[in-house]
């Protein structure tokens, strides 16, 4: 599926401050570049570092007064929709190197807090089987309610609230996969279908040895769906991030189809 995307970001910065930013959709991982193009306003400083997992890239600014960006791209996703509930889990004793950090306790994702819970509900099932019933489980049990979290909410804190974002669903099924010794990592991704449009977020978890997209919330498909990038939690791949204050004036993401 190719998918067709623009994003216009634009704050200010009270003083010369260092950015991190994370738009770009990755060339790689089941999709293809097919085009892009990013827009900046003048900054001090420009520099390109590999992100997390060697999945796509990260822009080191510095800037001062207004900044803004403007990204388009065209990606072919060449993701194929597997069964998730079909596919086999992998031993930890088994795990590649580069899959075994993302078993770990993370800021946002207390998993070792909620290891008794997943035994007792999720006990009786393994592998893709197990995924498939907790995603199920949150899209049964928790409200999507924007406005509900913060920037500080944990999995923990969406565990006992039983509401929250794209980002809190995924923190907690990244939670509850790592407590069932399943590795799972946040995604920052592009979704047509998300409502409101925005930066979405999703699980991907290692099952069958590959990586698999997991949408808690329900509104992206695996092929439909760009990445821009992976981390142990939505600390790892904030789409920016501000080492000093900044005003949010104006910013719109938008995603849609291509039709043959």
């Amino acid at each position: 599926m190719m998918l067709d995307i623009n994003v216009h970001l634009h704050y200010r910065l009270a003083q010369p401050t260092d950015l991190l930013l994370q738009i770009e959709a990755a060339d790689g991982g089941g999709q293809r570049l097919v085009s892009a193009n990013i827009n900046l306003s003048e900054t001090e400083y420009f520099s390109r570092i590999v992100a997390e997992g060697s999945l796509g890239e990260r822009i080191w600014l510095r800037g001062d007064g207004d900044f803004s960006c403007d990204y388009s791209a065209r990606i072919d996703v060449q993701r194929p929709v597997l069964e998730i509930g079909s596919l086999d889990g992998v031993a930890p004793h088994l795990l590649p190197a580069d899959a075994v950090r993302y078993l770990m306790p993370s800021r946002y994702c207390p998993s070792d807090e909620l290891q008794s819970f997943v035994s007792a509900e999720f006990g009786q099932l393994s592998g893709g089987a197990r995924i498939a019933a907790m995603r199920d489980w949150i899209d049964d049990k928790f409200q999507y309610v924007p406005g509900s979290s913060t920037g500080q909410t944990t999995a923990l804190d969406t565990f006992v609230q039983r509401q929250g974002i794209c980002r809190d669903f995924a923190h907690v099924l990244i939670c509850l996969a790592r407590a069932s010794a399943i590795p799972a990592r946040f995604a920052s991704v592009y979704a047509p279908d998300v409502s409101p449009p925005d930066f979405h977020a999703m699980a991907e978890v290692f099952l069958d040895g590959a990586w698999h997209l997991v949408d808690a919330t329900g509104m992206a498909q695996a092929d439909a769906t760009a990445i821009i990038g992976v981390g142990l939690d939505a600390a790892e791949v904030a789409f920016l991030s501000s080492y000093g204050a900044m005003q949010l004036i104006s910013q719109s993401v938008d995603v849609s189809v291509v039709q043959e």
